[in-house]
């Protein structure tokens, strides 16, 4: 199984970007996938999650109305579209799957991740 993370970069505070995470080697359709950061000296945290169908998104509190998580299932491939971008959104971001639940937000829960793609905001 890989998970290859893409799409990070530096911007600057109220910018935009989209992360793009590709799958392989899992039935992708049949997971449940995630987002997570880690900012430097932080814990990781939850950002996004979607059910294996994409009708069921979950989102943590800091990020809800600013970023969007969907998914391809043709393309075996999750998405986060990052919009209003803060210098606190700043973190390696992870994509993650998960075979067992629907919009797994604790990372426990997930079996899968990638290497991380860096995003950083500038004030």
């Amino acid at each position: 199984v890989q998970l290859v993370e893409s799409g990070g970069g530096l911007v600057q505070a109220g910018g935009s970007l989209r992360l793009s995470c590709a799958a392989s080697g899992l039935p992708f359709g049949s997971y449940a996938m995630g987002w997570f950061r880690q900012a430097p000296g932080k814990e990781r945290e939850f950002v996004a999650s979607i059910s294996w169908s994409g009708r069921s998104t979950h989102y943590a509190e800091s990020v809800k109305g600013r970023f969007t998580i969907s998914s391809d299932n043709a393309k075996n491939t999750v998405y986060l579209q990052m919009n209003s971008l803060k210098p606190e959104d700043t973190a390696v971001y992870y994509c993650a799957a998960d075979k067992t639940t629907a919009t797994p937000s604790r990372i426990a829960l997930y079996d899968y991740w990638g290497q991380g793609t860096h995003v950083t905001v500038s004030s």
